[in-house]
């Protein structure tokens, strides 16, 4: 197994505490700031979701170029099981377990990443085409798009598709932002809430939204496996909607005429759509009356009972972690793999003078997990059956040690016994 997959495999594990510590850590953020402005809440959000992926980041690049102390290191120890590579044995190889954990999770990744850009190509496709059945309205209404980008200070061009297959309006994009407007709103809402639901969008553009939700989805991506990195996301995904409402409230001057198209949204029953910033993101009904009737949230100590659950769990296993760091300074030995060779045969001649004994061997194993030299450390007191241990192990295969995750020469140490039944 190559060092990268590694030191990639101990870094999959130790997010498993880091990120409920950040979880944890955000959550009481975010509970202090209940009552601060959006921005501060979204703020706190992204910075939790940005460090999800910078931690692990940047201790795999510190395992990868030998850089990582006992402080970065730090729960190897619960990881890793050191055996003593005796015959007869089968010593538990975290090497094996690490390789089946990023093969597992390669997989897993690719997959969501093939969901993604299927529909980042789905936008992308429905952005070019043209309904002709809808060219008088999306001329209308990509007129009245760029009368609201003006006012509210975007220079660059927005593009604007009436389409059928969704329900609910979507911004997307990689460079240049596109508004995606169902054809089922453009013809049963009032033109002046379609025109609200529009300023949102607008306020998500001004914003660049639609590139931070790609990094959203990219970070998920990577570390689907932790429910944190999917919650810190999705109060990303809440907290921008109300600073969007608000950006777009002001705008306008009416925060009711944007309550009523959300409440149209919430009477039609529109669904989230999950690969982009639609206008429906978020909780509607509490949107409604927080333009409507904003109040103070009142502290909820229910909610916070689970919290202190997650805190205390993450403070076992980062106890523990830090109890293990002197065994995770240790070298993994190398190892002799017994599957891929016979056993040492008896000489001619020792069973029937009934020859036994244990003998003492070390064997030089280069980083390549290749045999080089082998000695007798300590003989059986008979010779032939030294020479027959050494020669028949010198066949097996072997898996090199590795320090600090890297494959390293290193000579290792094992007995045989050579015993009559």
């Amino acid at each position: 197994m190559s060092a990268f997959v590694f030191a990639l495999g101990l870094t999959l594990m130790h997010f498993l505490w880091q990120g409920l510590l950040l979880g944890c850590a955000t959550a009481i953020a975010l509970t202090l700031l209940r009552n601060s402005r959006a921005e501060y809440r979204y703020l706190v959000a992204c910075s939790a979701l940005l460090a999800c992926l910078c931690w692990p980041a940047l201790e795999l690049y510190q395992r990868l170029y030998g850089h990582a102390d006992s402080s970065t290191m730090i729960g190897v120890g619960v990881l890793r099981l050191a055996a003593q590579n005796i015959v007869g044995s089968e010593p538990f190889d975290l090497r094996d377990s690490l390789r089946s954990i990023v093969s597992l999770w390669a997989l897993c990744a690719i997959v969501l990443s093939l969901r993604m850009i299927l529909g980042l190509l789905w936008i992308d496709r429905a952005a070019k085409q043209c309904d002709c059945s809808h060219r008088q309205d999306q001329l209308r209404w990509e007129a009245q798009l760029q009368r609201l980008a003006a006012r509210f200070g975007v220079g660059r061009a927005v593009r604007l598709r009436i389409v059928d297959t969704i329900s609910s309006p979507v911004t997307a994009g990689w460079w240049r932002p596109v508004v995606l407007l169902p054809a089922a709103l453009v013809a049963g809402m009032p033109p002046d809430l379609l025109e609200a639901l529009l300023a949102h969008e607008m306020a998500h553009i001004q914003r660049h939204d639609y590139l931070v939700n790609l990094l959203q989805n990219v970070i998920e991506t990577l570390l689907f496996y932790h429910p944190a990195v999917w919650w810190i996301s999705n109060r990303i995904r809440v907290e921008r909607e109300l600073i969007a409402d608000d950006f777009a409230a002001r705008q306008l001057g009416e925060p009711r005429r944007l309550a009523l198209a959300l409440s149209e949204l919430e009477r039609l029953q529109f669904s989230t759509h999950h690969l982009a910033q639609a206008a429906n993101g978020g909780n509607l009904m509490d949107r409604i009356q927080r333009l409507c009737r904003p109040a103070p949230q009142a502290l909820n100590w229910k909610a916070a009972v689970p919290m202190l659950g997650l805190a205390l769990a993450c403070m076992s296993i980062y106890a523990e972690a830090v109890a293990a760091d002197k065994v995770a300074a240790k070298t993994v030995h190398a190892l002799a793999d017994f599957t891929t060779c016979d056993k040492p045969k008896w000489p001619q001649g020792a069973i029937g003078r009934k020859e036994t004994g244990t003998v003492t061997l070390k064997f030089l194993v280069g980083a390549d997990g290749k045999f080089k030299k082998s000695q007798v450390q300590k003989s059986s007191g008979h010779p032939d059956l030294d020479e027959a241990a050494r020669a028949g192990i010198e066949k097996c295969g072997f898996k090199a040690a590795l320090s600090a995750g890297k494959p390293v020469e290193s000579w290792m140490q094992m007995q045989y016994v050579w015993a009559l039944e």
